[in-house]
């Protein structure tokens, strides 16, 4: 091999456009050393590293480009590559690499230029920038939009936090959700995702629902997000708020099963990634009788929850066993990567408050869904605008490999 050389192509995409130039190199012997080709608008770019052997003739390689280009319509550039600098290529394809995901309602050029700052910052290289989300009609918009692009980058930032701390400012200003996570083996192995119910699945926090019907609403709701909050153990918050739903009969508990408000983009989720071979379950501080109907709606493989004791038909103002905490949800996210044979790199936890910080902190990939100030502050990635199914955009799942019936 005696010459090496990158071809760009850029053009009007066409049917049978690739195969006509990769045919012209195919004649030419030459190796394919790298190669990446993008199509926006129907407008495609291509590149192609490759080496010439010694016994073609370069020449004659450029006038049949040049000439079949000319034909399609598309314009070619040659550059030769010293062979110094393609070694010294070849020998940075270790570097760590990093995902940076946007997602929100909206994408804008500021919000991805004062990304792309940060990482020229920090000495990271962006090699593959990729739209998630599906196409957006200027003429028929969604009632409920949703924008996500995954940028590929590669280095090792000099302060973590640091860049952190810059992606969460950047978040604020321009109202979108930045995940910043090493890409590694196990972030296309996951296998496992467990939710938070209340607040996360469903849109209401049920023990509140529960305390309306006993009368004593504004009561508990104080306590219950005194504990969302973090300011007071969630086990005795949660035997004091129990403890006022005494006398409340078995046969109202439907009512509130009946009405439950879904959180938008749970079914869409849930489906694709059952479709996808990935085991759920329901970890959760609120009631079984709420994650069963969950689990049979919408296919749930566990759910692991807090059993109301009942008497005569009513409510105790107890609960049968142990109380699902922080700490247990932790526990029982261990238990089931065991049953499941997995590590628990291979797992995802999304909550919203400060009892789900202990398995999203463990977790492969922990996520903050419109959570509490102090999940979202502790917890790597965060949905704060869009649906539960931005979890998809996080995974890397684009919208044209979300599950349709």
């Amino acid at each position: 091999m005696n010459k090496i050389l990158l071809v760009n192509f850029t053009g009007k995409d066409k049917t049978g456009l690739v195969s006509s130039l990769i045919s012209i190199l195919a004649e030419y012997d030459v190796k394919i050393l790298d190669i990446g080709m993008s199509v926006i608008h129907e407008f495609l770019t291509m590149g192609v590293l490759i080496g010439i052997p010694e016994n073609k003739n370069g020449s004659d390689l450029f006038k049949d480009l040049l000439f079949e280009c000319h034909s399609m319509g598309v314009t070619v550039n040659f550059t030769p590559v010293n062979l110094d600098d393609y070694e010294k290529w070849v020998s940075e394809q270790g570097k760590e690499r990093r995902i940076i995901t946007l997602l929100g309602r909206k994408l804008t050029a500021e919000q991805i230029a004062k990304v792309s700052a940060v990482t020229a910052k920090n000495n990271l290289n962006i090699d593959n920038i990729t739209r998630l989300s599906g196409r957006i009609s200027m003429e028929n918009p969604d009632i409920k939009p949703k924008a996500s692009v995954e940028i590929v980058v590669t280095g090792t930032p000099p302060d973590i936090n640091l860049m952190r701390s810059d992606l969460m400012e950047i978040s604020a200003q321009t109202e979108i959700d930045i995940s910043f996570h090493v890409d590694n083996i196990y972030r296309r192995n996951r296998k496992l995702v467990v939710f938070d119910m209340d607040s996360t699945l469903i849109q209401a926090e049920v023990i509140d629902e529960l305390a309306k019907l006993a009368g004593v609403g504004d009561q508990v709701a104080e306590i219950t997000e005194s504990a969302m909050r973090g300011e007071i153990d969630f086990k005795e918050s949660f035997r004091k708020r129990v403890s006022l739903l005494k006398g409340i009969k078995e046969s109202e508990l439907s009512q509130i099963t009946e009405n439950l408000p879904i959180t938008e983009g749970t079914e869409r989720v849930v489906k694709t990634l059952k479709s996808l071979g990935y085991k759920l379950g329901i970890l959760s501080g609120g009631f079984t009788f709420v994650g069963e109907f969950l689990k049979e709606k919408f296919g749930f493989d566990y759910v692991y929850a807090n059993e109301l004791h009942m008497e005569n038909g009513e409510v105790t103002g107890k609960v049968t066993g142990d109380i699902v905490d922080g700490e247990q949800k932790a526990n029982l996210l261990r238990k089931i990567a065991v049953k499941e044979n997995l590590m628990l790199e291979q797992t995802i936890a999304v909550g919203d408050g400060a009892n789900d910080l202990p398995m999203i902190t463990i977790a492969g990939l922990g996520v903050a869904f419109h959570a509490k100030p102090i999940v979202k502050e502790r917890a790597e990635n965060s949905i704060s605008d869009i649906g539960l199914d931005g979890l998809l955009y996080l995974i890397g799942i684009q919208d044209r490999e979300v599950f349709t019936e």
